[in-house]
């Protein structure tokens, strides 16, 4: 059996030793919101495999054809995946799934998918939330290309702080190689546990620091991709002229050009110090202020998130530990700030000095707007448990509720009315049905000219799969449509896949969609990488 049937849950999220239990008080809040949730019963691993039909691949020497391999690379993790894979009746499998070793084995991958007429999917973490690595239905048979053995650091260099690595790197590998020499990457998603250098890339992934390390598309800064046409060299020139940065190419390209097989990234020391504050606000248009405040101060910071009422409520429910947080709101109301509470983390890392200076000069700036600086505690917790809280999934559908997010982001001027006007939407959405939406809010990524908006919703699972997708279906419908309407980019760090692809002509007219098609055409003459995903 494969290693992810062993150490990862096939069906949920992340490994099978860690969970995220929930206190009473949490499930009151959860069916005082939504109703009581009704727990389903799942399929069996058993009855996955049995569905899995034969194969239409020819044989090739780095291509395994066994049914479980090719269920446990059918889904991703997107809502519409967990309905899919807790049923049992997951749709379309890969033909066969490759694990090559070296840039000459998918190169040699490539020659044949190409030759054979088959269609092939890169595939790093399997953490997609937006469906880029799902096989779709066609007479040309699939092939799964899953980057997982390529995982080595190639080259560092300490004086020019780039480092070299096989694109297949998990998040905790690539930092563990780099903290051994002193450094660090900087950049983690929420899936950063599991997720991979060539799938952030690919996706134009954005960390939970990007504030102070940047996004990928600023860490990215050359590499080597294998596509059908030939291979593509990305030299790590500090800055170019000559003509378009080919690099902006790859970055986002979801596979549809061909597969990186080595990336070269922008590294930094690790940090002196590094210190994680909360402030609360009275309400969200204060803490909005003084959040833009902060970050167009310019000030060297990791981290800005601002949380909803409705989110800090929730989060501050879900965590348990009932008695400390009611002292803290005791604490809180006390000094003016009640029930609209709005929670703020500030990350700050680096040097010691400027450490210190950040953090004056940004508690400064929200002294006055009805704010209370409550130290690190919050802070450290939220550090240690962040790459937990996608377990939350697992828990909530265990007792009967799915949860899943949808992000964007736009100007200052155009944030205010895009959050309220996707929250209503999504709040909205279900009224035919008598369902109730529980929806809470948070900028994370935080910008001069403006932020990104990322909004999660909690519904109940209906008895029937069909009208639990047909639920989500209708949401995402809802949301998509408010962000577009108000201005906001469809994606702003989970790429498109098929799940954002209907609303990308929007963004990019229909010139740019000729113009990605015509790249496309030119790495791939026939069509094969990941048809289907990003455009069509």
């Amino acid at each position: 059996m494969h290693y992810r049937s062993v150490s990862r849950r096939w069906n949920g999220w992340g490994l099978r030793t860690v969970s995220y239990p929930l206190s009473s008080e949490a499930h009151s809040f959860l069916a005082e919101r939504l109703g009581a949730g009704m727990a389903t019963h799942d399929a069996s691993w058993e009855m996955v495999l049995g569905s899995v039909p034969l194969s239409r691949l020819p044989a090739h020497t780095l291509v395994t054809t066994e049914p479980a391999h090719r269920a446990l690379h059918a889904r991703g993790q997107s809502l519409p995946d967990w309905i899919a894979l807790r049923n049992g009746h997951l749709g379309e499998f890969p033909d066969g799934v490759a694990y090559p070793a070296t840039g000459s084995d998918v190169r040699d991958l490539l020659t044949y998918a190409r030759a054979s007429g088959v269609r092939a999917i890169p595939y790093g973490g399997g953490t997609s939330v937006a469906g880029h690595i799902n096989p779709l239905a066609g007479d040309a048979p699939t092939l799964t290309i899953d980057m997982s053995r390529m995982q080595a650091l190639r080259h560092l260099s300490e004086k020019s702080r780039l480092a070299t690595f096989e694109a297949g790197v998990a998040g905790p590998v690539l930092e563990a190689q780099l903290r051994a020499r002193g450094y660090t990457l900087g950049h983690f998603p929420q899936s950063f546990e599991l997720s991979t250098l060539g799938g952030w890339v690919a996706t134009r992934s954005s960390g939970q620091q990007s504030l102070g390390y940047g996004r990928i598309e600023h860490l990215f800064a050359g590499g080597r991709m294998e596509s059908p046409a030939g291979t593509i060299d990305l030299p790590p020139f500090p800055a170019s002229a000559a003509g378009p940065d080919l690099r902006s190419i790859v970055l986002g390209s979801e596979g549809r050009l061909g597969i990186l097989t080595e990336a070269t990234v922008r590294i930094t020391p690790l940090p002196e110090r590094e210190e994680f504050h909360t402030i609360f606000f009275a309400d969200w248009e204060h803490g909005m202020e003084a959040t833009r405040h902060i970050i167009q101060a310019g000030l060297p910071m990791s981290l800005l998130r601002l949380s909803s009422p409705e989110e800090t409520a929730t989060m501050l429910t879900l965590a348990g530990h009932a008695s400390i947080v009611n002292t803290l709101k005791r604490f809180l109301a006390l000094r003016g700030v009640g029930d609209e509470m709005c929670m703020l983390l500030l990350g700050f890392s680096g040097r010691a000095t400027l450490v210190e200076a950040a953090k004056k000069e940004a508690l400064d700036l929200a002294h006055g707007l009805k704010s209370v600086h409550v130290g690190t505690l919050l802070g450290k917790q939220w550090h240690r448990s962040r790459f937990r809280t996608p377990y939350l999934r697992n828990t909530l559908w265990e007792i009967g509720y799915a949860v899943d997010t949808v992000e964007t982001a736009t100007t200052w001027d155009r944030t205010p009315a895009l959050k309220v006007g996707v929250e209503e939407a999504l709040r909205t959405a279900l009224a035919n049905t008598g369902e109730q939406v529980h929806v809470t809010t948070h900028l994370s990524h935080l910008y001069l000219t403006g932020s990104s908006v990322y909004i999660t919703y909690l519904f109940r699972i209906a008895p029937g799969p069909e009208e639990t997708l047909r639920r989500w279906q209708d949401l995402k419908a809802a949301a998509s449509e408010a962000i577009v309407a108000h201005g906001g980019t469809i994606s702003h760090q989970h790429g498109v896949g098929t799940d954002h692809l209907p609303y990308l002509e929007a963004e990019k007219g229909s010139l740019g969609m000729s113009a990605l098609r015509a790249v496309a055409a030119t790495f791939d003459p026939s069509g094969i990488m990941n048809p289907g995903k990003l455009f069509v």
